[in-house]
């Protein structure tokens, strides 16, 4: 979940109108086949992309018990490692979203739980102008932690005020990032207690990861589940016109390439040179969430996990304009080629030089964002579908 924020971008951007002035292919009663089975297959992609996020965050899960059971420096480091696999895999996922999906509908919607950011690491933990803040070191007001209390206090003091998610389990294991040619160092000793303790409350601190890394599998395990085959949304995702139904497909993915990542990820933090704008700041993995991110938009046109699949938007669209289809799929690789190539850490290269190799490597994978959020809206008029992207 992100703060909104208002982005100047050319409105001809995502102006797309009706009808693409050739035959309409709904018309068509084996195009409208085509269509379904193209339907059907991004709902095998979804639960199959959803199932290796969780297999991925059970691994992250049994490795920070192992850490918080017996806190080290390996057992720390297999952690973070955990953690920086399970979030490249969720990271393809994020296309799913935007279309009041089961991540994301309201009221109800786990998104916010699960990904929320930026955040305010005052509101968790201590920081380095202050040892004492946050819910691990407020004993008098949070007593006890627990799952409920995470889910309550998430938000509850603004956007900012985030106890659940990803980058919760993130900011607890690597800390603030005060370096800005690496990541955060929180001492593995934070979680012990005694002399060897670094930071106060390590019990607590080892309770609070275990608890929020817990929820957060159990998020993505609920997401997962109203994707199942006889789940009403599903069914009712299968089942609706099939037209309907892939303008939410195209919605997610042109909604991800233009405003959330060229824009609220990648543009507001270019442009302020602020780390807190950062994505995955405290563990300077940023870089893979963009990669990630891009690589989602790609699965889900090509409906491809492991290999691609007959049935896809892409095979629609190639069927109607070959041209089109070949220009998306290079501008997905020019896409793929540009986050590649973003120096890492990504706030040495925000704050670096205007200029710069590192800034304009940022600027040139923005720009390909936006090409390519042109293209799916080509790709939507094409299909007779009006995308109503920010």
């Amino acid at each position: 979940m992100f703060t909104p924020r208002l982005l100047l971008l050319p409105l001809a951007l995502f102006a797309c109108d009706s009808g693409s002035g050739t035959a309409d292919p709904w018309a068509d009663e084996a195009f409208q086949e085509r269509a379904h089975v193209a339907v059907e297959g991004y709902v095998h992609l979804v639960m199959d992309s959803y199932d290796a996020a969780i297999a991925s965050a059970e691994a992250m899960d049994a490795a920070i018990d192992a850490f918080v059971a017996a806190p080290s420096a390996d057992t720390m480091a297999a952690a973070k490692q955990a953690w920086l696999a399970a979030r490249d895999v969720y990271g393809q996922t994020e296309v799913y979203r935007f279309y009041d999906g089961p991540i994301d509908v309201e009221p109800g919607g786990l998104e916010g739980q699960i990904n929320a950011w930026p955040m305010d690491e005052a509101y968790m933990d201590y920081v380095a102008d202050d040892e004492t803040v946050g819910i691990i070191n407020n004993l008098v007001d949070y007593p006890t932690i627990d799952r409920q209390l995470l889910i309550d206090l998430n938000t509850a003091d603004g956007e900012d005020s985030i106890s659940t998610g990803w980058h919760a389990v993130e900011f607890l294991l690597w800390g603030q990032d005060l370096s800005v040619d690496g990541p955060g160092a929180r001492p593995w000793a934070d979680y012990v207690t005694g002399a060897d303790a670094t930071a106060a409350n390590g019990e607590r601190r080892g309770q609070y990861l275990t608890i929020v890394t817990d929820l957060l599998l159990e998020d993505l395990k609920a997401v997962r589940s109203a994707w199942d085959k006889g789940a009403p949304y599903h069914e009712e995702f299968e089942q609706a016109d099939a037209q309907a139904t892939i303008k939410k497909i195209l919605t997610g993915m042109g909604s991800l390439s233009g405003a959330e990542l060229s824009g609220e990820r990648m543009k507001v933090a270019y442009d302020t040179r602020d780390q807190e704008d950062e994505h995955s700041c405290f563990s300077d993995n940023t870089h893979r969430d963009f990669i990630s991110n891009a690589l989602g938009i790609e699965n889900a046109y090509l409906n491809r996990w492991d290999a691609e699949e007959e049935g896809s938007i892409a095979a629609l669209v190639a069927e109607l304009d070959p041209d089109l289809d070949a220009k998306f799929r290079e501008q997905l690789r020019l896409t793929n080629e540009a986050m590649n190539n973003i120096p890492v850490p990504f706030d040495a290269a925000i704050q670096a030089a205007d200029g710069s190799p590192e800034r304009e490597a940022v600027s040139a994978a923005i720009t390909a964002l936006r090409t390519q959020t042109e293209t799916i809206v080509e790709i939507a008029t094409l299909l007779d579908i009006s995308l109503d992207l920010e």
